[in-house]
């Protein structure tokens, strides 16, 4: 796990940088990829990530008379789901504008735009109120960020008693005798994929290992409980290929 402590190394995929450099590192990722990341997210899991997002769609349960705050929501597919689905107000928010921007425009041509509210912000440290939210929501954001303990924290601090985080992310294979596909998939095809539609191959790279740097199943857990959340659990999908992680705010 990173350290807490100003001025030290963090984890850029394989790369050590500096810790205060990497917010930007990944926003200039994002940037790159943003135009195709829609396309990109089909291809590299072969349309599953739309199966994972219906699975955590229900584990967010949407009401009308909940409020959702959809982080690290790039191009809006959660935030979406849950209005489609009958969920209240939301909030979709991202720490790059380029991302937010793609959704806003999908929101539009959805005829959800008064449904939406927007927010460029970073998930360590939001200008929004404690208690303030039924449902949050991050699908494949928090590998991205420096600080995933605060990150956690600001999620128990903003929901409402009662409310429930709930986190979608890659996580550790745990089907025996598939590592060597899954690495060759990994580090061989996606960057290929990268540069053929997106013209980027090192920022597809970059995402292949931050997968692999991203703590497994039971280390989530244990930081989720650890910023206060209770009731934690977590659920793989394919095989671990990807985990939906959940915690309450009692």
């Amino acid at each position: 796990m990173e350290s807490d402590k100003p001025g030290q190394t963090a984890d850029f995929g394989f790369t050590t940088v500096e810790r205060n450099d990497k917010s930007t590192l990944v926003r200039q990722v994002f940037d790159s990829v943003a135009p195709k990341y829609d396309i990109m997210n089909d291809l590299m899991s072969l349309g599953v990530h739309r199966l994972w997002k219906r699975e955590f769609c229900t584990a967010l349960d949407p009401r009308p008379n909940r409020r959702l705050l959809d982080l690290a929501g790039g191009t809006g597919d959660i935030t979406f789901r849950w209005l489609n689905a009958g969920g209240g107000p939301a909030i979709l928010s991202d720490i790059n504008a380029t991302m937010l921007s793609v959704g806003r425009d999908r929101a539009a041509a959805n005829g959800l735009l008064s449904e939406i509210s927007f927010l460029v912000g970073d998930a360590e440290s939001l200008p929004l109120p404690d208690n303030s939210f039924d449902r949050i929501s991050m699908a494949f954001g928090l590998r991205n960020c420096t600080d995933k303990d605060n990150v956690l924290a600001q999620a128990r601090r903003l929901l409402r008693p009662g409310g429930k985080f709930i986190v979608l992310e890659f996580s550790k294979l745990c089907v025996a005798g598939l590592e060597g596909l899954y690495d060759s998939w990994s580090f061989r095809v996606l960057p290929r994929l990268g540069q053929m539609v997106a013209g980027d191959a090192d920022s597809y790279r970059y995402l292949a290992e931050s997968i692999r740097m991203f703590p497994d199943q039971e280390t989530l857990k244990t930081m989720m409980q650890a910023a206060g959340l209770e009731r934690v659990s977590y659920r793989n999908l394919s095989g671990g290929i990807a985990a939906i992680h959940q915690g309450w705010r009692l």
